[in-house]
């Protein structure tokens, strides 16, 4: 089970394995509040695909594609996601993100792509 939730928020007991998925460390957040398992930044879309994107919710499907598309590619980035494979299949697992518009971040995108793969 992959869940999605905002890093500033507290976690909670179902939570599993909790990892933060964004390059950038979360503005004004403590590392010690975090409550963080991992920081997985090598999995985070390239600078060039999130200043394109900006969380602009009429291009996420493009967003989506061209994710997918880093993803695959070999690298940090496909490694980092195989990490998170790895975390998924052991247990519950929880991805973090600053971002306040979950459903159309990239921790949604990753989400969508560990369950999946669990069906």
């Amino acid at each position: 089970m992959v869940r999605i939730a905002r890093v500033y928020d507290p976690a909670g007991p179902d939570d599993g394995t909790r990892v933060l998925v964004d390059r950038v460390w979360p503005r004004g957040l403590a590392k010690a509040k975090a409550a963080l398992d991992d920081w997985c930044k090598a999995v985070a879309p390239s600078t060039e695909l999130r200043k394109w994107y900006g969380h602009d919710p009429d291009r996420f499907a493009e967003f989506t594609r061209r994710y997918h598309a880093e993803l695959s590619e070999p690298g940090p980035a496909a490694d980092a996601l195989a990490d998170l494979r790895a975390l998924a299949a052991k247990g519950p697992l929880t991805l973090l993100t600053a971002t306040k518009a979950l459903d159309i971040s990239q921790a949604a995108v990753l989400a969508e792509l560990l369950d999946d793969e669990d069906r």
